[in-house]
C-alpha cells in the first residue's frame, strides 16, 4: 500500500519524509485542523473537513498519521464518538509546517 508509514530517526530522512507529507494536501489539512481542535475530531468531522465524500480515504489518512506517530485515537465511553488528537510529535510537526508565508 502506497503512503508514508514510518517516521525515520535520522534528521536528514525526517526532512525528506516531511517534504513528502507537505505534498499531501489532505494530511496537512488534517494536522492543521487537529491543531485548531485540541479536544479532537471524530471520523464524521474529518469527513466534512476533507469534503472528499470518501470515508475510506479519510480512514486511510488517519491510519497513516497514526502509523507515523502524529495522531492518537481516543475511544469515549457511553456512546460519544471517538476522536483523533495530535500526539506531542504531531504538534511538533505542525509547528514545522506552519511557517509564515505558507498557507495552512
Amino acid at each position: 500500500m502506497k503512503g508514508i508509514w514510518a517516521w525515520p530517526t535520522e534528521p536528514k530522512e525526517q526532512g525528506k519524509t516531511l517534504q513528502k507529507i507537505l505534498h499531501e494536501d489532505e494530511l496537512v489539512a488534517i494536522l492543521v485542523a487537529l491543531t485548531n481542535h485540541p479536544e479532537g475530531l471524530s471520523n464524521a468531522q474529518l469527513d466534512r473537513l476533507l469534503a472528499n465524500n470518501s470515508q475510506w480515504r479519510t480512514l486511510l489518512y488517519m491510519k497513516e498519521l497514526m502509523a507515523l506517530g502524529f495522531v492518537d485515537y481516543h475511544v469515549h465511553l457511553f456512546g460519544d464518538a471517538g476522536k483523533y488528537q495530535l500526539t506531542e510529535l504531531g504538534k511538533a510537526i505542525v509547528l514545522k509546517i506552519q511557517v509564515p508565508g505558507r498557507p495552512a
